[in-house]
């Protein structure tokens, strides 16, 4: 199932990870494990976010997935369940076929 995963990262924990250089590599793992199809860094309201969509194959994967980003990021984690523009056609496609 194609997921989003929104993040805001604790500002003193960030800053940590930044001056010892685990940022880096905390960001590369986790970019490694989830196989994005995009992902996107930004501010948001005065925190260190990001926005992640990738593909999840089972719901098991999530404490892999979240345990590195608390622990060492102390960061809020979301997950939404997204669609591309064609998963949305199709899913339309599918109501229109059972209206009938």
């Amino acid at each position: 199932m194609r997921m989003m995963m929104r993040l805001l990262i604790d500002t003193d924990a960030g800053n940590c990870a930044i001056k010892d250089g685990s940022m880096e590599q905390i960001v590369q793992e986790s970019m490694k494990r989830l196989k994005p199809e995009a992902t996107y860094f930004y501010p948001e309201n005065g925190m260190r976010a990001g926005m992640i969509v990738f593909e999840l194959q089972d719901i098991c994967e999530l404490p892999a997935i979240t345990e590195p980003l608390f622990q060492e990021l102390g960061a809020k984690v979301w997950f939404t369940p997204v669609m591309s523009a064609a998963d949305l056609q199709k899913g339309l496609l599918a109501i229109e076929k059972s209206a009938a």
